[in-house]
């Protein structure tokens, strides 16, 4: 009996010690600067790689003038840090968030918007193949922090849309501010997600439901949302759903690498400079015009 009521003991101690660690979210960039910048051997374009506390890293997504949009750097180096942490012995736990006034603004439309629509290849076959490739170097900017062996916790303030959504889903645990804000933003440029939020997402969250006064404000209710639904890509929202029941049934590695061979064919679609060149004008989906499908 004793040995037990010490055991438990020591187990609330622990827990106490746990907790007090991994609490105080807000102090994490006065720690980080008094720690002294990077640890060795992490030095990035677009990442921030700094020690919060000891066995604590932070890393923050660092590009705060672009609004740490993701650019084609920041796909390569995340994988490249996370890789890096992973074997880290004196990393026992990681953080993520986004310097400036928000977490991130997605992926970056002025630098990334031409890496599909002009992919190489000699023919539409070849093409879709190289697509599909690409793809699967993308999911693997987010699938590593799921495979990382260290506990990764999102801290996010303000804007989290697109990929930023991707990136946290991938997370271990989400932390955010009262100001912070999510949006699936993909559909909206034409194209369903492809690096992970539908997979992962429905994993994470609930359906999205709403309860109203009464049955005339249901309804048009319900009519706005099916109208701001039907106003884009139908090549984009019918994939999305293709992709989120298939995912729903299957593991998240089967999810992943059928939404990349879902996507080689679709992401050829002219849906999506349409509505990256309406995203560019500040227009909104509805001001597009599709074809229908």
């Amino acid at each position: 009996m004793a040995a037990a009521a010490g055991s438990g003991l020591r187990g609330r101690q622990l827990l106490r010690q746990l907790s007090a660690q991994i609490r105080p979210l807000p102090r994490f960039r006065a720690m980080a600067s008094a720690a002294g910048g990077a640890p060795a051997a992490h030095s990035y374009e677009t990442l921030a790689v700094s020690r919060a506390r000891e066995k604590v890293l932070h890393v923050e997504l660092n590009r705060p003038d672009k609004r740490n949009a993701m650019n084609a750097a920041f796909w390569r180096e995340m994988v490249e840090c996370f890789s890096k942490i992973a074997q880290d012995p004196e990393c026992h736990a990681v953080v993520v968030s986004g310097a400036g006034k928000l977490f991130t603004a997605g992926i970056d439309l002025m630098e990334m918007g031409s890496v599909f629509v002009m992919m190489e290849g000699d023919d539409t076959a070849r093409k879709a193949w190289n697509i599909r490739r690409k793809i699967r170097e993308y999911q693997e900017t987010f699938s590593v922090l799921e495979k990382c062996p260290k506990p990764v916790i999102a801290a996010v303030h303000g804007a989290c849309i697109g990929g930023g959504v991707d990136l946290i889903s991938a997370c271990d645990i989400r932390y955010c501010t009262q100001d912070a804000w999510f949006q699936v933003k993909e559909v909206d440029i034409g194209l369903a997600a492809d690096v992970g939020t539908l997979q992962r997402l429905p994993r994470i969250i609930g359906n999205r439901s709403r309860v109203f006064q009464d049955k005339p404000a249901m309804l048009e209710g319900a009519f706005e949302l099916a109208a701001d639904i039907a106003a884009k890509s139908p090549v984009a929202v019918q994939g999305t759903k293709v992709n989120l029941l298939y995912s729903r049934d299957h593991a998240v590695p089967e999810g992943l690498r059928y939404m990349a061979t879902w996507n080689m064919s679709m992401l050829q679609t002219e849906d999506i400079l349409k509505s990256a060149q309406a995203a560019l004008e500040k227009k909104s989906p509805k001001d597009v015009v599709y074809s229908k499908l």
